[in-house]
């Protein structure tokens, strides 16, 4: 498998540079990914169906920006993003990646922190983008659990039980979370969030330096980054030590991690099936 003619023909130009391999190499359930060779050296290029993602590496780049120009963490660099025919298509610098140590994930706590810094006056964004392969919208709004409903959590339920994967029943109990969630939690200033940090999403360099790729980025409340890190693991202690001593989080924080994880759990629920239906009710329940 090798990128279209189209799109090499495009690198090409951009690069003043010639191709001389390409290699298909792991990039998500998502898009289509290459290694791609050429004369100066190696570049990373996503592509997928324009038609099925609208906008999807436009919003991706923007993210890839944001997270840049705090000044805090790394993120690869955007070397060129466009389309050739039906296709889309993002290219990136290369990172060589290892397995990454406690020190690495103890120095991205610490960056987590300072990015969480970076704040605005209302929950949300200027643009829409997505989360995996689905869309996440972020209207703005000046309450976080105004944002929370309304932004996430309804979109992700209601797409629930137009498939069943959740019933009416569930629905409900949704809504009495709803109406009760301004009491679970203390008003924070909006913090800029990578938005989908989970282990597959940062790299560790051969220097044990932390990169953080795929963000999903948005002004919310900065526990809701932390919460995903503790969904699949992959996250020393030394990272929540580094990031409480940068920024400590609010009192019973610990105790907000699945409220805040009913999102991605709602959004893998609606992407891969039934066997996250009791790991959503679970955390619902625990609320009511």
């Amino acid at each position: 498998m090798t990128p279209s003619k189209g799109i090499t023909s495009i690198i090409e130009d951009h690069l003043a540079d010639t191709i001389t391999s390409s290699r298909f190499v792991s990039g998500g359930s998502i898009n289509i990914a290459y290694e791609l060779q050429t004369t100066r050296g190696k570049y990373f290029l996503k592509v997928n169906h324009k038609a099925l993602y609208p906008g999807m590496f436009e919003a991706e780049a923007k993210g890839l920006v944001l997270l840049t120009q705090t000044n805090t963490v790394k993120v690869p660099v955007i070397v060129l993003q466009g389309s050739a025919g039906n296709e889309s298509f993002l290219l990136l610098e290369w990172i060589d990646a290892r397995r990454g140590s406690v020190q690495a994930t103890q120095a991205l706590g610490g960056q987590l922190a300072q990015i969480h810094r970076n704040t605005t006056s209302e929950f949300g964004l200027d643009h829409d983008n997505y989360i995996g392969s689905l869309p996440q919208t972020n209207s703005r709004h000046a309450r976080w659990s105004d944002f929370f409903i309304q932004e996430r959590l309804q979109p992700m339920v209601s797409r629930a039980v137009d498939k069943r994967m959740l019933e009416y029943a569930d629905a409900g109990s949704f809504e009495k979370l709803y109406a009760k969630l301004p009491e679970l939690f203390d008003e924070e200033a909006p913090a800029l969030l990578h938005g989908d940090l989970w282990s597959g999403n940062y790299l560790t360099t051969p220097a044990d330096e932390p990169y953080l790729i795929d963000p999903a980025v948005y002004y919310g409340n900065r526990e809701v980054d932390v919460a995903m890190t503790t969904l699949f693991g992959g996250f020393s202690n030394e990272f929540y030590d580094s990031y409480n001593e940068a920024f400590p989080l609010a009192k019973g924080w610990e105790q907000r991690m699945d409220l805040w994880n009913l999102y991605p759990l709602l959004v893998h629920l609606n992407l891969f099936g039934a066997g996250y239906l009791g790991r959503v009710r679970d955390a619902l329940n625990s609320y009511l």
